[in-house]
């Protein structure tokens, strides 16, 4: 499949593209993990923030027992405090879903105080399973972090209707969104002063040297973030310094570039609040409660079914 993804993506007659997926092997994870520490990149203090602060709030909208399913969990950093303080109301299970066996392992060890049932899946498969196996509880989605924003505006749209396919009236979504601020503010979350960002874009080329037997030279290319105020989103972009041929043998593919031709690597779209209780309103959820970030503008919504 990685093979396949990269010779549709490079074959493409316009904008040439790699799904950001690919971003997060172990060695993307990890630099992924660093940028979240850097000064430049407040959205994820923005959400812990937010998570401590509504988690107080949480029980009072969800009838116990309560099963959370926490898509794209990693290994559940973020969660304890709304496990804790749903704990405090009643029973509570906590299903960790990912597509990272060692993420999830590493959840289980973390929140072992807690009644954790891991689940090796795809978002919405993984959803299905808990809500196959819901026992009369109420089932919260966790959507942390500005996830979300990684989609195209309609597929977030559809990703939320599907969501809400999956659940009853009562059940919820904590859905997390980073927030429109001043331009620069955004590029500098992407584009770093110390680089960190850019060896992370960069790594994706190195990755498809090591695993697909490609001859990126990673010297050859630079990394830019720029803001797409049309879309509303930041795009990271690895730019060709030099016209080239690189060949993907895994792929048995090769690909041209000229000089500054980009590769389009990730998307981050960003939104307004209220287009968040549009999204939710459109998708048949009602928008119970909102909390936002003043120091770094991100939003926690809660998605009632």
């Amino acid at each position: 499949m990685f093979a396949r993804d990269v010779r549709e993506g490079l074959s493409q007659p316009g904008q040439k593209t790699l799904p950001c997926q690919y971003l997060y092997d172990d060695v993307g994870s990890a630099l992924f993990e660093a940028i979240t520490l850097l000064p430049e990149y407040g959205l994820t203090r923005a959400d812990a923030r937010l998570i401590r602060r509504l988690s107080l709030e949480l029980p009072s909208y969800l009838p116990p027992p309560v099963a959370v399913a926490e898509l794209g969990s990693g290994t559940g950093s973020k969660t304890r405090a709304i496990l804790e303080s749903l704990a405090q109301r009643g029973p509570v299970t906590y299903y960790p879903i990912d597509v990272s066996c060692s993420a999830l392992a590493h959840c289980a060890q973390e929140l072992a105080a807690f009644n954790v049932t891991p689940i090796e899946a795809s978002y919405l498969d993984g959803l299905h399973e808990v809500c196959s196996r819901r026992d009369g509880q109420t089932v919260l989605v966790l959507f942390l972090g500005s996830t979300i924003g990684n989609f195209e505006r309609s597929a977030a749209q559809e990703f939320l209707c599907e969501v809400r396919a999956s659940l009853i009236p009562g059940d919820a979504l904590l859905l997390g969104a980073d927030l429109i601020k001043p331009a620069p503010c955004m590029i500098q979350a992407y584009d770093d002063p110390a680089g960190v960002t850019a060896a992370f874009n960069l790594n994706l080329l190195a990755r498809i040297n090591r695993e697909l037997d490609a001859n990126f030279v990673l010297r050859n290319f630079a990394h830019e973030a720029r803001y797409n105020e049309r879309h509303g989103r930041i795009e990271m972009h690895l730019r060709a310094k030099k016209a080239m041929k690189v060949c993907i043998g895994a792929a048995r593919f090769s690909v041209d570039l000229r000089q500054d031709e980009t590769i389009h690597t990730e998307s981050c779209h960003k939104f307004h609040a209220e287009q968040v209780r549009d999204m939710a309103d459109a998708a048949g959820f009602e928008c119970t409660a909102q909390w936002i970030d003043e120091e770094w503008p991100f939003a926690e919504s809660l998605l009632v079914r």
